[in-house]
């Protein structure tokens, strides 16, 4: 990241849950990142680390009761003059929001066809988008909505507007969402998950399409993933989260040329090498994301860990820079930070080539081909 004003600044974002008898639950503890325009930036972990409870967060759609937000999320929404016009996220009126969603910032859920309406036509629901945030309606919006059918890559976009999501198979579902989050052209967008349930195929075309919007649009992406092969060929920044909390943070070739947390090195350790020695295991990382202590106590992820020591346990470990970890710029942004006082100083834990791996998503064209 850069020294210039980012396009989004999360700072220390807190969800608690509360249940009935149970007190609270902290899915986010403390998080904090950037978004910036042109740039895509990763939230990595394992299912309940909190990263989907971060998004939803960042769009206003956690229920009104029951919940605590804290910290902030300023969005800046356009600049005049010298004057920068910005919004905490987490504090504006839910009208507000509505207004922002689909012209400022847009989000691509997990599952499309739970996400789209099955009664409704496709055609029906992105015209829907173009009539509330652009004013387009009848046969301008439904030439738009094609155009938008056509430029995700769904063929003959004219009929299918016609047809119902249970008619399309699933890696066009998931491109017709994103055709509705690219309607107005956000300047965020935030995907979920955009290739569960696909297969590899469709999987990379759907990341080839958004690393194209990126480019062309200038839009920042926060991409949420397990994935950590994801996340290699598509990522700029990189965030590691852990119950709730950012362990290890970094640009991607420092984070998987010498990732320093143990949590980060079991999570790579545990991806399928095409160039690896026939019949050698993984090695993943041992127990769930359930056999944590809390943070208060001390490293989350001790009691999973092969190189905890006592110091681990004797109060939450802060987030420090790792030594010669400051990346190819100077500007704070790009620093390897980490939360860990016994940290992974060996590089050949995590060979260097995993980036160059066939089993992972790279930059190559001919390999995503």
């Amino acid at each position: 990241m850069s020294s210039s004003t980012p396009l989004l600044a999360v700072d220390e974002l807190s969800v608690a849950f509360h249940r009935r008898g149970h007190g609270e639950t902290r899915a986010v503890d403390g998080v904090s990142f950037t978004l910036e325009e042109g740039k895509v930036t990763g939230l990595v972990g394992e299912s309940g680390c909190g990263k989907s409870v971060t998004s939803l967060a960042l769009m206003g759609l956690l229920p009104d009761r029951g919940v605590r937000v804290g910290g902030s999320a300023v969005l800046r929404l356009s600049d005049r003059g010298e004057e920068v016009v910005e919004a905490d996220l987490l504090r504006i009126s839910n009208r507000r929001m509505r207004d922002l969603r689909g012209s400022q910032l847009a989000m691509i859920f997990q599952d499309p066809l739970s996400s789209l309406n099955p009664v409704v036509p496709i055609g029906v629901q992105v015209t829907e988008i173009l009539k509330r945030h652009r004013g387009l309606r009848g046969t301008p919006a439904r030439k738009e909505a094609a155009d938008l059918l056509y430029r995700v890559g769904i063929p003959d976009p004219a009929r299918r507007l016609n047809e119902y999501p249970h008619q399309l198979s699933g890696g066009m579902r998931q491109r017709a969402l994103i055709a509705m989050a690219v309607a107005c052209k956000p300047r965020l967008m935030i995907a979920d998950e955009p290739t569960t349930a696909l297969d590899v195929t469709i999987q990379a075309q759907i990341l080839e399409l958004l690393k194209d919007l990126v480019t062309e649009e200038g839009t920042a992406l926060l991409m949420i993933t397990h994935d950590l092969g994801v996340v290699a060929g598509l990522c700029d920044d990189i965030n590691v989260l852990y119950a709730g909390r950012a362990v290890e943070t970094a640009e991607r070739g420092p984070l998987f040329a010498d990732p320093t947390h143990p949590y980060t090195v079991g999570l790579l350790g545990s991806i399928p090498r095409l160039d690896a020695p026939r019949g050698e295991p993984l090695t993943p990382v041992r127990g769930s994301v359930n056999d944590n202590i809390a943070w208060t106590d001390g490293c989350a992820f001790a009691p999973r860990c092969d190189h905890y020591t006592m110091e681990c346990l004797q109060g939450p470990p802060p987030l420090v820079q790792v030594a010669n970890g400051a990346g190819e710029g100077d500007d704070a942004g790009s620093a390897h930070v980490h939360r860990c006082v016994n940290p992974i100083s060996h590089p050949e834990v995590v060979d260097r080539a995993v980036l160059e791996s066939p089993a992972v998503a790279g930059d190559d064209e001919e390999e995503r081909a």
